[in-house]
């Protein structure tokens, strides 16, 4: 009966979290049907299955972290009989598995070939990984027939559901087991679609204490907000980010891994690596603002959301070309600095599992439609957690937008691998002295953070002024 192991997610990464099953025990599986979503340290990622056949076991419950080339699921004959997790049956001799192409899931895209060729292989160095001590005293036969339980922005719940962070309305409803200790867990399954769960979680309503109303034992919106309304002792609303704590509880642990994990590492090796230097302007963006609503007017940009962190991005690219050290980096190991012919635009993004800093390749050769449209899709991405390692790795430059957040500026971190990064403050109305009158102007304030190794005060103040010179007319873009 072939296994599918962990396959070597790239990156140098040597580990992944079991997020979500997305089959269960006795579903017939396709080759290159997703079967499971994983966590590296880098981003979530959704995992094709190499074989054809039915599951027979879900070998790694959710929430486990384990090491590649660690069998995570067992698929066999397609017209083989499924095995129960609690009592498990003879397997069949299982179909010889379609040879599986291993690929590098760092740039998915590489490995090229028509619909039916297989994504994933088995996973490398199988010899070499040990599995990890279960969590407990659960063993991974009895948990698999639990199948998927959903996860909602990392966290995890004390004894409830956990939900996706990626949730849509004409989803089918998911069976979760409840998350009870091994020795008294029961049959009793939660029938309910993905958006349900993500307000259960938001309103504190455990599911299995909710009767259900919809088709074939679903619980439906109405049950979870029923539900809440008559129960006092549930915690009043939480925003999506906050950690959910149950009546009684006082505090609420959760383990540091993943893109959380790899992102405090990076911030750390930066922050006592490179001599941060920061430097602070404050623009009259008033023009900016006309410009943008401009664009969003013409036929050109009605599928691309126009803000004015499109203008500053563009401003940055342009400005780049008379301070070239902007977009190099410091190599200690060569003792040398890199200049860059080409701008990997890194926009940062705060998701519910950690700060991720995606980039747009070659942004300096996109038009500005096409810039627009590339960060759309990029902040999407990363919102969701599905930007890839590919998409960020190779960064030259980074912006962070904490104007969104209504927040005035702040002092950034270096992105590691990068000289410099940009805050975008907000937007605000403010008196402002203009042509010789105080008028109420569009004002924001922009923190440039630059390694002061190879940049010095005179090229960290050029670049910035420039910046801040598009941004206040546009039009002086046509100068660069």
């Amino acid at each position: 009966m072939p296994e599918y192991k962990l396959p070597d997610p790239g990156e140098g990464l040597t580990e992944a979290e079991i997020v979500a099953w997305k089959v269960k025990v006795g579903d017939v599986v396709k080759i290159n049907d997703i079967v499971v979503e994983i966590e590296t340290a880098k981003s979530l990622v959704e995992l094709p299955s190499p074989f054809a056949g039915t599951v027979t076991a879900l070998l790694v419950p959710e929430g486990e972290t384990v090491a590649v080339g660690t069998p995570i699921i067992a698929i066999g004959d397609e017209a083989a009989p499924a095995a129960t997790p609690a009592e498990p049956a003879e397997a069949p001799a299982a179909a010889a598995p379609t040879p599986a192409a291993e690929i590098d899931m760092s740039n998915p895209a590489a490995t090229g070939g028509g619909e039916n060729q297989t994504l994933v292989g088995y996973g490398p160095r199988a010899t070499e990984a040990k599995r990890r001590p279960r969590k407990g005293g659960a063993s991974p036969a009895t948990e698999a027939g639990a199948a998927a339980q959903l996860q909602m922005q990392g966290m995890y719940e004390a004894g409830g559901p956990r939900t996706s962070a990626v949730v849509e309305a004409d989803e089918t409803p998911v069976p979760v087991a409840a998350a009870v200790p091994h020795d008294v867990q029961t049959d009793v399954r939660v029938l309910a679609k993905p958006p349900v769960r993500k307000l259960a979680k938001d309103l504190g309503v455990d599911l299995r204490e909710v009767a259900p109303s919809g088709p074939n034992g679903t619980i439906t919106r109405a049950d979870v907000e029923g539900h809440s309304a008559g129960a006092p002792s549930a915690p009043a609303a939480a925003t999506a980010t906050a950690p959910v704590l149950r009546p009684g509880e006082r505090e609420r642990r959760e383990p540091i891994k993943g893109v959380r994990k790899m992102m405090a590492q990076a911030m750390v090796d930066s922050a006592f690596t490179s001599p941060h230097v920061t430097e602070w302007i404050t623009v009259d963006v008033t023009k900016t603002m006309r410009y943008v609503e401009k664009l969003k007017s013409r036929r050109d940009f009605a599928d691309v959301k126009v803000s004015p962190l499109l203008v500053l991005a563009r401003a940055v690219c342009l400005a780049m070309r008379r301070t070239p050290e902007i977009n190099a980096a410091w190599d200690e190991r060569a003792q040398e600095i890199v200049f860059k012919s080409y701008v990997n635009l890194g926009i940062a993004a705060a998701t519910p599992r950690g700060l991720v800093v995606p980039n747009i390749k070659d942004a300096d050769q996109l038009g500005l439609r096409d810039l627009g449209a590339a960060i759309n899709t990029l902040t999407k991405t990363a919102r969701d957690g599905r930007t890839q390692p590919a998409e960020m790795s190779g960064g030259s430059f980074t912006i962070t937008n904490v104007g969104v957040f209504g927040v005035d500026a702040g002092t950034p971190i270096i992105n590691p691998g990068e000289s410099a990064i940009l805050c975008f403050g907000a937007v605000r109305k403010q008196p402002w002295v203009h042509k010789g009158k105080i008028k109420a102007r569009d004002i924001t304030t922009l923190a440039l953070s630059f390694d002061h190794r190879l940049i010095d005060g005179e090229k960290g103040s050029r670049f910035l002024a420039d910046v801040a010179e598009i941004l206040e007319d546009p039009s002086s873009a046509m100068l660069y």
